[in-house]
């Protein structure tokens, strides 16, 4: 699969913005301490270059069976905290300099991902599949990526959590 390959995107849920930014970021958001989603016991899944602004958001759509916009409920940046420092930041201690970036997506396209019925999911993975900013490999693949974003989307139900998604360089 071929997306944005120069960042990537691991999906996990939470069930608050201080669990996330430490199973993401590392203990309090300190990033030198080396921290992975593994590591600290979350349940994640490694989602390449598939972002959460456009190709997580056109999966959405689709799920919702709703023509895709652009125009769409949008992610919240949770870590590093906004707003963003005026020009370059020049800080070599800034977090802003990480190029990491953790945000928590809305809880509507969690509930859409969980609920969609089994018998939408080969109409959603057809008009996946054809999106532009994604390669699949083929459409079984797009099918089982649908397939691990609902089972994580249930999973973040059921627990009565959060999901959220850690962009990295």
């Amino acid at each position: 699969m071929e997306a944005d390959m120069g960042v990537l995107y691991d999906y996990f849920h939470a069930t608050d913005h201080t669990t996330a930014v430490n199973q993401a970021i590392g203990p309090d958001g300190d990033w030198r301490h080396g921290t992975s989603l593994g590591e600290m016991g979350a349940d994640w899944i490694d989602a390449k270059g598939l972002d959460p602004h456009v190709v997580l958001t056109k999966l959405v759509a689709y799920a919702e069976g709703v023509p895709f916009t652009g125009q769409r409920d949008a992610p919240e940046l949770i870590w590093p905290e906004p707003p963003y420092p005026e020009g370059e930041p020049t800080d070599p201690d800034s977090p802003w300099n990480t190029g990491l970036v953790l945000e928590q997506l809305p809880d509507s396209w969690r509930d859409i991902l969980a609920t969609l019925p089994e018998d939408a999911v080969p109409m959603v993975t057809a008009q996946w599949y054809e999106i532009e900013e994604v390669d699949f490999a083929d459409y079984l693949h797009a099918k089982d990526t649908v397939a691990t974003f609902m089972a994580l989307a249930c999973r973040a139900r059921m627990a009565g959590a959060h999901l959220y998604c850690l962009c990295s360089p």
